[in-house]
């Protein structure tokens, strides 16, 4: 089977190879050229031109949201074959994987949206969590790619069910990861050390992924590795509470987190990692997480 592979990112670059390593032909596209050739190069796949990406039957994009999506699709979708399933593993916006479903339908292309959880070490290992939407028949027939980048692969539903789950999954990590921050904190300034707090908390019914794993491994250390950009979380946590609002819900921490995230963007900059969100939090308390 022949794979296209376009944006080669933090998870791209790993979940291309994997690919390759799995058997498959893959074709590899970046908008910086040079990459694309450096990844051929090093695995063996082959780098190529956007348009001659038309030539697999199965093309994932791995792009910083939905609208880069949007653009590629508009420019391939005459000349992709009839039959091909287009996996978007883009931590995306719903409402446009539904449209850029919509529109590749009409050349007889499937659209699945797959967002994919477990960070840069999950998919350099395969291991990933791989949430797809979509028609239950493109599926399967995009499930041995899949098998080949995810551990872990759920049909959640419907198009645009895959990117909705990311973006709530990844809203509840940001509200874990700022209610852990405010509740160290707090107990630093009672006197207790950070580390003994986790020691209770994480035996205990306030565990969380934070608590457990960012926490003590990222910021008791003071380490802060750049694994996931905080640009990238506070748009996803945008998307989520967005999708809440418009399925009705109140979503009141959805939007505190929104608000939350947006400062701590505006004031650490795009490219911190997302566990500095912590940073912001401790200077707001006048006190240090250790």
């Amino acid at each position: 089977m022949k794979v296209a592979f376009l944006g080669l990112g933090a998870m791209g670059w790993p979940m291309a190879k994997n690919l390759k390593e799995a058997g498959f032909e893959v074709l590899v596209w970046n908008r910086t050229e040079a990459k694309a050739r450096a990844h051929a190069e090093r695995f063996g796949t082959r780098a190529v031109a956007l348009e001659e990406t038309s030539e697999a039957e199965i093309l994932f994009t791995c792009l910083p949201t939905s609208s880069e999506v949007a653009a590629i699709a508009e420019r391939l979708a005459g000349r992709l074959r009839e039959g091909t399933v287009w996996v978007d593993c883009t931590s995306g916006d719903p409402s446009q994987s539904r449209a850029i479903a919509e529109a590749l339908a009409e050349h007889g292309v499937a659209f699945l949206d797959a967002p994919v959880s477990g960070g840069t070490q999950g998919a350099e290992a395969g291991t990933l969590t791989i949430m797809v939407g979509g028609d239950p028949e493109a599926f399967e027939r995009a499930l041995p790619a899949l098998n080949a980048i995810g551990e872990r692969i759920v049909h959640v539903g419907p198009v645009g069910a895959g990117h909705a789950v990311k973006a709530v999954n990844n809203t509840l990590l940001a509200l874990n990861l700022l209610a852990a921050a405010e509740g160290l904190a707090t107990l630093v300034k009672e006197g207790v050390r950070g580390e003994v707090a986790l020691e209770v908390i994480n035996a205990s019914s306030g565990r969380s992924f934070a608590s457990a794993d960012l926490i003590p491994n990222r910021v008791l250390d003071r380490s802060f590795p750049l694994t996931f950009k905080l640009g990238l979380l506070a748009k996803d946590v945008r998307i989520g509470a967005r999708v809440a609002e418009a399925a009705g819900v109140p979503a009141l921490a959805f939007h505190l987190a929104r608000e939350v995230y947006e400062i701590a963007r505006r004031t650490l900059g795009n490219d911190a990692d997302h566990v500095e969100v912590v940073k912001l939090i401790e200077e707001w308390a006048g006190t240090e997480i250790r």
